[in-house]
């Protein structure tokens, strides 16, 4: 699979990134027993998966149940989701933290050029005080990356992460300000600037620990108390290797080796055209040894191949083919 992990970081057109995923489809179906026999259940003849939009997506639940992972591999890493007490969360088995690595580095590059051009200021609160974080994971590397002392962590010390923000803006240096929700609008409540060198992106997450805000109310309060005209965002989560990078407005863009699907809520097999509201469906090439293809309980719509904006979620509904979890 060295060749084909090679190319997924070079993909240039739409037609190399279904070339790959319909390659990616075969080794699963090989490799990987749980989305073979998923796959099957479905009566779903491999040979007549001829194009990117009928290769099944496995659901999201899956990751809680079972152990993702394609054959003869073992995890060298176990990323784990938050949860509730007493809620059941997914782990993501990796077998290649390096590939991981190569994804998320490629694709913030994508969006925002070197990590050492910028100052990462991390609050993650929530993520922090657990263990399994893939989003710490990620931001650790890209704080080592940017190779500025004034890169950190910030727990529960707002005020320090004031101060230095506020420092950086003094001395006009490029920031990131990125932020699990609940946290950003607690740092905010208690202090306002006017910014111009800082980017704040939230990580999404609120997990009870605030009432709930729709995306453009979080974004417009966050936007009056920083001064900042914009509000970026990153879509990503324990199941995937790949992030989806919004600069305002809650329109996300994926790199190239990342897709999204939008599915018929009353058909999940069924792809919708853009611009209809539906279930989001992700290919992820970087998932190559987990599993590419995944049934999140996200909704949304795409405007085009690469833009999509996330409106919400499943109301605890079940998936229509879940009950296959007992293959």
């Amino acid at each position: 699979m060295k060749r084909f992990t090679d190319k997924i970081f070079n993909i240039q057109t739409e037609c190399d990134f279904d070339e790959l995923a319909l390659q990616a489809f075969d080794f699963q179906m090989e490799n990987n027993p749980i989305y073979a026999e998923y796959v099957s259940h479905l009566n779903i003849l491999p040979k007549r998966v001829s194009s990117v939009e009928k290769i099944p997506c496995l659901p999201i639940e899956f990751f809680k149940k079972k152990n993702i992972i394609t054959k003869n591999l073992r995890p060298e890493l176990i990323f784990t989701s938050s949860g509730t007490s007493g809620m059941q969360t997914s782990k993501h088995l990796v077998a290649s933290p390096e590939l991981y690595e190569q994804s998320f580095q490629h694709s913030f590059r994508t969006f925002y050029g070197e990590p050492s051009d910028y100052i990462f200021l991390a609050l993650l609160p929530s993520y922090l005080e657990r263990k399994g974080s893939s989003l710490v994971y990620m931001v650790e590397r890209l704080i080592e990356d940017s190779q500025k002392p004034e890169s950190n962590f910030f727990l529960h010390n707002m005020n320090e992460l004031a101060e230095v923000l506020q420092k950086l803006e003094d001395e006009g240096k490029k920031s990131i300000l990125l932020g699990v929700s609940f946290a950003l609008i607690d740092f905010f409540e208690a202090h306002d600037f006017h910014l111009k060198n800082t980017i704040i992106m939230e990580t999404g997450g609120m997990k009870g620990r605030k009432e709930e805000m729709v995306r453009e109310e979080l974004h417009d309060f966050l936007c009056k108390r920083s001064g900042v005209s914009t509000i970026h965002s990153e879509y990503g989560m324990t199941e995937l290797l790949s992030q989806a990078y919004s600069d305002g407005h809650g329109i996300f863009r994926t790199p190239k080796h990342m897709r999204i699907l939008i599915r018929d809520t009353n058909d999940p097999f069924e792809s919708l055209p853009n611009g209809k509201t539906g279930g989001v469906n992700v290919i992820d090439l970087a998932n190559i040894y987990s599993c590419p293809f995944v049934e999140t309980m996200d909704l949304g719509k795409k405007h085009s191949t690469d833009t999509f904006e996330i409106l919400g979620r499943f109301d605890n509904s079940d998936v229509r083919g879940c009950n296959l979890m007992v293959v």
